[in-house]
Formats: structure tokens, sequence, C-alpha cells
């Protein structure tokens, strides 16, 4: 036999000594949640942004577990929904537990996205809820005034142009902005109550809006328990190995090159910044 013939036999011999472990797939939700965000956006939330990394998580052959790494202030309710719904689709066709770990901060639609997992779990300086709806915006009618600026709007239907910042604001429209957070509050509640079940206290706080570090929101019943990924996941699939499907980042955040000092790239990173203001991030 010849030194190739009786290499390529032990071949196989070798390839069967080759342990192949399971697999824990982490995938990170970090940022805003938002609709559409810039070509250069970093960090930014919805389903286009992390279908990729949910798919590629959910596709190992191995799998025994998928964990959200989760760090959002919230944002966009749809998206919120559109997300959340995604990774219940690809639970229940894999078959396998989903973890949530929550960081800095799980509020809001951040933490709608962690109520798509069957276990919760936060570090005790997390800040977690925030089960609530918020708008906001700018009314931009005295700067128009100011600088002789004539606002000219045209519109056929009568309440096309509600919420219209360069126009006074009306308190027929305000009256409907609230009933437009109510009905998208009771959604966001049916969902936690939905997905946490029993496990939530009987507490009059837990839908008000308000926020809660980690051990509090254990006590809530928000989450399950106080842990990192790296602690509850060694713990539970100790021979597991673990695997980081990231998020496909936008072409020019990938070359490395900076936002534009455009006004609508600067507003947005006003506005995002105010997102995780609201917490103190």
């Amino acid at each position: 036999m010849s030194v190739t013939d009786k290499l390529a036999s032990r071949i196989p011999v070798l390839a069967d000594r080759v342990e192949r472990k399971d697999v824990v797939a982490v995938v990170k939700l970090h940022g805003v949640i938002t609709p559409s965000p810039s070509p250069l956006a970093r960090g930014a939330i919805n389903l286009a942004a992390v279908e990729t990394a949910l798919t590629r998580a959910f596709g190992h052959e191995r799998l025994k577990a998928v964990a959200l790494l989760i760090n959002s202030p919230g944002g966009a309710p749809t998206q919120s929904g559109l997300v959340a719904e995604r990774i219940r689709q690809l639970a229940d066709e894999k078959q396998v537990p989903v973890l949530a770990f929550c960081e800095d901060v799980a509020a809001s639609g951040g933490y709608w996205l962690a109520c798509a997992a069957d276990e919760i779990y936060a570090h005790r300086t997390s800040m977690v809820g925030s089960i609530g709806v918020i708008s906001g915006g700018f009314g931009f009618t005295g700067l128009l005034e100011r600088f002789g600026i004539e606002r000219r709007l045209h519109t056929a239907g009568e309440n096309k142009s509600r919420l219209d910042p360069f126009s006074p604001e009306k308190p027929e429209d305000v009256e409907w902005l609230k009933k437009m957070h109510t009905q998208l509050h009771e959604l966001f509640v049916n969902w936690v109550k939905e997905r946490r079940g029993d496990r939530l206290a009987d507490s009059d706080d837990l839908f008000t809006g308000d926020v809660w570090l980690g051990e509090k929101a254990v006590e809530l019943g928000l989450a399950d328990g106080l842990g990192s990924l790296r602690q509850i996941v060694g713990e539970r699939y100790p021979d597991a190995e673990i695997s980081v499907a990231e998020p496909k980042k936008p072409l020019l955040a990938r070359l490395g090159i900076g936002a534009p000092a455009a006004a609508s790239a600067v507003l947005d990173a006003v506005t995002q910044k105010a997102a995780w203001a609201r917490f103190g991030l």
C-alpha cells in the first residue's frame, strides 16, 4: 500500500474522533427599534436588519437553544411586534427554547422583544419593563412666524393633516392620539400576559409604564431570574459551544464611513439619543 493510500485510509478514522459540539446561538438585539434607519445607522433594530441573524441562529444543525442579548430602550411598536413574531415562528419550527438576557436596558419595545423568549434573565442593574406607549414631536409654529415663513398645506380629507408640526396643535388631534396610545397599550399588555402568564405578580404597577431594576423585575414576574448569558448558558448547557449571529450592518457602516452632517441624519441621531436618555444612558 502506498503512503497516499495509507493516509487516505486514516482520514475517516480521524474524522470519527472529531467531536461535534451542541450549539447555543446568540443574537444581539442592540439599539433603538426603528422601521427606517439611515444607510449609515448602527445599532438599529427592525425585521429587515435582524432577519439574517435570526435565520442563521436558528439554522444550526446541533442547536440546543437560542439566546437573545437585548439592549434596547424601545421604539416602533410594529417593528417590535414583527421581530418578536419572527422569533416565535422560528422557535416553534425548530422546537428549541429561547432565552432572553437583558443588558443595560430592556424597556418598552425592548421588553416586547424579551417577551418573545421562553425565559427572561436580567443583571441586577438592568432596567426592565416600561410597559407603556410614548410618542413625541416638535411644534414649529412660533419659529415660522419669527422668520416670516408662510406654511402652505393642501389636503383632501379633514383629518389628513393631524398633528402637523408646522400647524397649531388641536385638542381633537391630541384626543385621537391618546386613543391610539390606549389601543397600542392594550396590545402590549396582552402580549406580556400571553407570554408571561401566571409568572406575573398581582400588582397594579406592572403596566403603568414604569421601569425596574433586575431584582424587582424578577419579583414582579417580568423576569425569571438574575444572571448573565455566560453564567446561565454555562450552567444549562455546559458542553455547548456559543455561536454569535450578528445582524447585517448597512453597507456604509461596514465600510467604516461616518454619518453625514445632513439635517435628517442629525435629527435621527438626536431622536435616538433621546430614547436612550430617558433611562439615563
